[in-house]
């Protein structure tokens, strides 16, 4: 007995299959009406991929040919797949011009899409990385949410930017087990997270994964992307799981702190169905157009780095050795001390900046 095979040919029609078949087999069009009970007018139309091969026709044409249904059924599908597909690449070419609203060539070298010069089948994988079927969708998704954010200039100028950098920390946050969301566990990672801020950086990085994980806050750190000046993010994935990102813009070890502790106060303080974006331009002190939220997180990061009763002592502070012995004190980096007088108009932005420590990424 014959054995056939699906061999997916996605230009031809199952119907030309069905014509080769009949002249192999001897039997006329007509013939095939007559043994089937079909209309010779609906054989016609099969034959020529005007009509589909039912469920019910393919049944009919196994015992009529010998060929299984199940092959009928597979060419019939992969052929309205491919009809579909080319449709839809067509329209996709429409949409070519929209790839320089986004990052591509960070979206390839970070292998996030894969690379083609197929540019209808890139704008294809674009929308598949942003997790929508369409520009359309797309504009709904990610800019238009974007533009809701207050203090993030970037996102302006820079939409699709922007969104391809929340896109990659979702996608990562994602894959980061973490139990479900309890505010008096993240409390105390919070805690556990400053206590280690003196020791090496791969420390205390090591401690906001594991114990805001633990507390069901996903964090991910998402290199900067060119445009993107975003310091860091906070939005819920879930009713149990939040997402807080960060990038390393600003490069000094008093400003990643200070976003880190930034958004988890929005996380602690603030709606579910919010979201929160810092742009990396925005110091501490800077006031202007900023929401009660805004405040209340930069409020909430300022008082668990340098708690109040401390903060007092700030505006004696004056030598590189008074810097270090009040850090010791409150354990703490010395960056942060001088980041906190800087931004408090106490020392000039370009004073004790070698008390704070660079963060750059590392090579893999």
């Amino acid at each position: 007995m014959a054995k056939y095979v699906f061999e997916p040919n996605y230009a031809v029609p199952p119907g030309a299959t069905l014509k080769e078949t009949l002249e192999l087999k001897g039997l006329s069009q007509a013939d095939l009406a007559l043994r089937t009970g079909l209309a010779e007018k609906t054989i016609s139309q099969i034959v020529n991929g005007i009509a589909p091969i039912s469920y019910e026709t393919a049944e009919k044409l196994e015992l009529v040919t010998g060929v299984p249904a199940s092959f009928w059924n597979q060419r019939e599908v992969r052929y309205r797949e491919a009809l579909t597909q080319d449709a839809e690449m067509e329209k996709l070419k429409t949409d070519i011009e929209w790839l320089k609203q986004v990052p591509v060539k960070v979206l390839v070298g970070r292998d996030f899409v894969e690379e083609t010069s197929d540019r209808a089948d890139l704008v294809r994988r674009v929308l598949k990385f942003f997790g929508v079927s369409s520009v359309a969708s797309w504009r709904n998704t990610w800019p238009k949410p974007i533009a809701q954010f207050r203090g993030a200039r970037a996102q302006y100028k820079y939409p699709g930017y922007v969104a391809a950098w929340l896109r990659m920390g979702e996608r990562r946050a994602q894959d980061v087990k973490c139990a479900p969301f309890d505010a008096r566990k993240f409390k105390k990672a919070l805690v556990a997270v400053r206590d280690r801020t003196t020791e090496p950086v791969r420390a205390w990085k090591g401690e906001m994964e594991v114990s805001c994980a633990a507390a069901g806050v996903a964090v991910v750190f998402v290199e900067e992307i060119p445009r993107a000046s975003v310091s860091g993010a906070t939005r819920w994935l879930t009713k149990n799981k939040a997402i807080l990102q960060l990038s390393l813009k600003g490069k000094t070890d008093d400003l990643l702190l200070f976003t880190f502790f930034h958004e988890a106060g929005h996380i602690l303080l603030h709606g579910k169905k919010q979201m929160f974006l810092e742009e990396s331009k925005s110091t501490p002190n800077a006031k202007e157009g900023k929401t009660e939220e805004e405040k209340e997180a930069d409020m909430f990061a300022r008082d668990i780095l340098i708690p109040r009763n401390h903060a007092q002592q700030l505006p004696y502070l004056r030598s590189r050795m008074q810097i270090r012995q009040f850090a010791r004190t409150i354990r703490v980096p010395p960056g942060v001390v001088v980041g906190r007088l800087q931004h408090d108009g106490l020392f000039q932005p370009s004073y004790c900046n070698d008390l704070k420590r660079t963060m750059k990424w590392s090579k893999k």
